[in-house]
């Protein structure tokens, strides 16, 4: 039978600033999903949450973008929404852009990542005789904050030796997205490793450019989805980060979860942070984690399952960052987040004026730069010109001339 996975998350509010969702909200989620399960709606469904972000993963087969399954998401956020705003909580109802969405919510403001394929567990099934996936879920950064932990596991033989083995030799394809285009999903698909120069090109621009899914090359099979999409692209100002999911299917065909994981022991420079405007590394931590630390630290985590025959979670999940192993990244992130904070708003440490997440910030800008004035000694002319139109030489150039 064919399976859907979808993973649906939103900031609907939370306890004393960006920090974590109260417990009051998760019940409310988690009891509207157990009542899909017990309805049909739904195989199986878990409720989590990284920072303030609650994140529903569900197994069914009613396909990506169904409305019944969508809108059960978007009740559920709903209700959480007014528990928030009862208890006063910060940011109720942030992530909801519109008042009704009709069907399919991706472009409503959730973070949305879906993915179908054929399900057969068995022995004989020589492709998948085992279903296994991962969730990745971030809060406090962009959307291409995945770009280059999956480039690395599904392209670098560095970090992924499985790649080097036949069933996986000839690559993946990268579907990627640019996400500053409005009109729609505008894609273009690459392949790894052929064109491993030209894919590192895109995903290097983590604000613009990200990746939307990955196939395995040999067996046509989605390995991985990526809610790649720009919140301020889809309300036309600032609502809060963009903050991606992304589920991805592990061993045999596919990468294998520690393969998948190590790549975010780089804890790499993302744009996020306090305000969404800060340059910061992400950190790593188990699930159900609160934004409490220094700044808003970047965060990632990981939950991984097993699926049964009737695409049912197996009885328990498996945190991959709640290992004392992740304890040395996470020191480590702190210290490259205390480095680059120390900078202030200097250069690198803060995005440029046109990737601000708040608005206030290009307000103040654009008010400044209306002020700026061609100073009146030099009015009517321009002293580095010169009459011919060649670039006048400065005394370094002269200089380097001679030395030539």
């Amino acid at each position: 039978m064919k399976i859907t996975l979808s993973v649906l998350k939103a900031d609907v509010g939370s306890i004393g600033g960006h920090t974590k969702p109260s417990q009051q909200m998760l019940a409310a989620v988690e009891t509207r999903a157990q009542a899909a399960v017990k309805s049909g709606l739904l195989l199986d469904a878990f409720v989590s949450h990284t920072g303030d972000d609650i994140a529903i993963i569900a197994s069914h087969t009613r396909g990506p973008g169904n409305t019944l399954v969508h809108q059960f998401a978007w009740n559920a956020f709903l209700e959480a929404t007014a528990i928030a705003q009862r208890h006063g909580l910060y940011g109720a109802g942030q992530d909801l852009l519109v008042d009704a969405p009709s069907g399919n919510i991706r472009g409503a403001g959730p973070a949305v990542a879906e993915l179908e394929f054929d399900h057969n567990p068995v022995k004989t099934n020589k492709l998948r005789p085992a279903e296994s996936f991962l969730v990745l879920a971030a809060d406090k950064c962009g959307p291409g904050a995945y770009n280059l932990p999956l480039f690395l596991g599904f392209a670098d033989p560095m970090h992924c030796a499985g790649l080097m083995l036949p069933k996986m030799i000839k690559g993946f394809t990268f579907r990627i997205i640019d996400m500053d285009n409005t009109k729609g999903d505008s894609v273009l698909e690459l392949n790894a490793p052929d064109d491993y120069y030209r894919i590192a090109i895109l995903l290097r621009d983590n604000e613009r450019f990200g990746i939307d899914s990955i196939s395995s090359r040999t067996y046509g099979e989605q390995a991985a989805a990526v809610s790649a999409q720009r919140m301020h692209n889809i309300a036309g100002t600032y609502t809060g980060k963009d903050d991606p999911v992304a589920i991805v299917r592990t061993q045999g065909v596919f990468p294998a979860p520690e393969e998948l994981a190590s790549p975010f022991a780089k804890a790499h420079f993302v744009g996020g942070d306090a305000r969404g405007s800060h340059v910061m590394p992400l950190m790593p931590v188990p699930l159900n984690t609160a934004v409490t630390g220094i700044y808003c630290l970047p965060i990632v985590s990981c939950v991984g399952f097993s699926l049964d025959a009737g695409g049912r979670f197996s009885s328990s999940s498996i945190d991959f960052f709640d290992n004392v192993a992740w304890d040395v990244v996470r020191q480590r992130a702190q210290e490259k987040a205390l480095a680059m904070r120390d900078q202030g708003w200097s250069g690198a440490a803060m995005l440029p004026y046109h990737e601000l997440e708040y608005s206030g910030f290009r307000d103040v800008i654009t008010d400044l730069l209306g002020r700026f004035a061609i100073a009146p000694e030099n009015a009517g002319r321009n002293p580095n010109a010169r009459r011919d139109g060649a670039r006048p030489k400065t005394k370094a150039r002269t200089r380097q001339a001679g030395k030539r």
